[in-house]
């Protein structure tokens, strides 16, 4: 499998633009003929402009078509970021996925919310986790905050992913805790972790990491972007997870009897 991020310079509450930059960012990384592109957290708004339900998209619907559009046009999987999006009285920042026909294969509302940043106060939490096939392989998705909770990566884990992708817009103060939470969860768990952030600044100026990376199951960077805008390309290897579990099988030695 072949993954491509695209780390984009996400414009502060401007939505066409973001489409727009989205759109040619596709067209560059098709043509490294990726199976999967991968955007970051909250990229058709950023993060995020108050109140979040002036700007939120109607149902996904503006951004699932978009999605839809260039998965089928392109014959790419898409693991498209999320987007707020306004449902049923609430905003949920939600990833929608897209395979190579353009047909919507899952969704999911990011969990656990980001207190600091008042998200629990705009958004409304996820109630379920989320695994999905792309080309036969089995993937999680986790959003940004999420990759803090491990108990939540290793059920996802239990589930029996091999791919987990991680949209993000995190911050540059904290690269430090990206990169060692990103790497820790692919070590701890065996998988592959497609960590994808934003480029630019969020809602109260904060400059964010970049630093996009794609991580073997062995917590190996495979490839990392800069801070800037980014389109990172890297091929999983197969058979890793296999030669792994015969050489250090943490899942044959676990105890979940003690914990």
């Amino acid at each position: 499998m072949k993954i491509s991020i695209l780390q984009m310079p996400v414009a502060f509450a401007r939505p066409d633009e973001n489409i727009q930059t989205l759109r040619r960012m596709v067209d560059a990384a098709t043509r490294e003929e990726p199976d999967v592109l991968v955007l970051p957290e909250l990229w058709r708004l950023g993060f995020y402009p108050q109140p979040v339900e002036r700007l939120a998209d109607l149902d996904g619907q503006q951004s699932r078509t978009v999605l839809a559009e260039l998965a089928r046009k392109n014959g790419v999987n898409i693991v498209g970021g999320t987007v707020a999006n306004r449902r049923d009285g609430s905003v949920y920042n939600t990833c929608y996925i897209f395979d190579r026909t353009g047909e919507e294969v899952a969704s999911y509302d990011k969990a656990h919310l980001f207190t600091p940043s008042g998200e629990r106060a705009d958004f409304a939490a996820g109630s379920h986790m989320v695994t999905f096939r792309l080309d036969g392989v089995l993937c999680g998705i986790a959003v940004c905050y999420d990759v803090r909770f491990p108990e939540f990566i290793r059920k996802l884990a239990l589930e029996g992913i091999s791919v987990l992708f991680l949209p993000a817009a995190w911050p540059a103060s904290r690269l430090n805790h990206w990169q060692t939470l990103t790497r820790a969860r692919a070590i701890e768990n065996d998988i592959y972790v497609i960590a994808a952030n934003e480029a630019g600044t969020d809602e109260q100026g904060n400059h964010l990491a970049g630093h996009s990376a794609i991580l073997d199951p062995w917590g190996e960077t495979i490839a990392e972007a800069g801070e800037g805008e980014a389109i990172l390309t890297a091929r999983l290897r197969p058979g890793l997870r296999q030669h792994i579990r015969e050489t250090l099988n943490v899942y044959a030695d676990r105890r979940p009897e003690l914990y």
